[in-house]
């Protein structure tokens, strides 16, 4: 059996609504809406889904950047919403993240050295500047930047090269898992490959555990090995990546999947192209969240919350007609 190294139990991430002259809260968004998975040690789980679906929200939610509504995330079993200030900060170094905008995501007033190298100062890991530079360089090298690089600043860097920084930075912490967030969106094909292949080298070579979050099925389906698929902020697919792939069960799944490209001109693939617009996740649908754009929908679905059941061979779907 795999050791379980992340586990989410029915979490909520729900963000208030405020409004009126005294600004009280008139609802709530429904960023996250009772999602649970778990993470084995050495995988990379992927969330998919269209965007404002919550898979942000889920990667800042379990590593304490938002703070839950409700509901558990464990980290080799210890709840780390339950933990203190002291506490996290002690844990943090363990559980880090890859930001998706690479030039948003450092100060441009900071040489990149610098940027990579603070956490190891603010940690007391390191307290001689020496010593965090020459693990500054090592960590530089691993991730295929030049020791040249450390004292340039951002705007000197193309996107692939901050985005190598930025997982530099997360990496100088030697840390178990890391929640990518879209790491490749905004590069170029060549570069996306590139960094694509770097994060798999980096998971060989230090045992590590990723949360991949993308909309892009088919870096999902080249690194992941489990695979969600969220829809306005709930879990409507569960499965391990060749399973979900070759069997996709939920409407809304077998949607995505028809939308990916075949680099074959003779090859004619049925696309299922959905209705309408995604409700706002301030005011979901009754009944089933998907049921407004389903082409299969039944009064059922627009009264009942599916379960989320388990269909055999790890594959779990929330949908009345499987």
């Amino acid at each position: 059996m795999s050791e379980v190294l992340l586990q989410v139990n029915n979490l909520k991430k729900y963000f208030p609504i405020h409004g009126g002259v005294l600004q009280r809260t008139v609802g709530h968004v429904k960023a996250v809406d009772d999602v649970s998975f778990h993470i084995n040690k050495g995988e990379t789980f992927g969330l998919v889904g269209e965007s404002g679906c919550g898979k942000s929200t889920i990667g800042r939610t379990i590593l304490r950047l938002h703070e839950k509504t409700s509901g558990e995330v464990l980290y080799k079993g210890t709840d780390l919403h339950s933990l203190s200030k002291k506490q996290l900060r002690a844990m943090r170094p363990k559980l880090q993240i890859v930001f998706q905008d690479p030039y948003s995501s450092l100060n441009p007033r900071i040489k990149i050295g610098d940027a990579i190298g603070e956490a190891l100062l603010d940690h007391g890991i390191y307290n001689s500047r020496k010593e965090v530079r020459e693990i500054v360089l090592e960590t530089m090298k691993i991730c295929g930047l030049s020791s040249y690089h450390i004292d340039r600043y951002p705007h000197e860097f193309s996107g692939g090269q901050r985005q190598r920084i930025g997982i530099a930075r997360s990496l100088i912490l030697n840390p178990d898992f890391i929640v990518a967030d879209e790491p490749v969106s905004a590069l170029d094909v060549s570069i996306q490959a590139q960094v694509i292949n770097l994060l798999q080298d980096l998971q060989q070579t230090k045992q590590l555990t990723y949360m991949f979050i993308s909309h892009d099925l088919s870096v999902i389906q080249h690194l992941c090995t489990q695979v969600g698929v969220m829809y306005l902020g709930s879990m409507a697919e569960l499965a391990p990546r060749d399973e979900l792939f070759r069997n996709p069960l939920h409407p809304y799944t077998k949607a995505l999947l028809s939308a990916i490209p075949v680099p074959d001109p003779t090859y004619k693939r049925d696309r299922i192209v959905l209705q309408g617009d995604i409700p706002s996740p301030a005011n979901p649908p009754s009944g089933c969240k998907f049921h407004t754009r389903c082409p299969i929908a039944t009064d059922r679905c627009k009264q009942e919350v599916p379960a989320f059941r388990d269909m055999g061979n790890k594959h779990y779907v929330a949908c009345h007609l499987v």
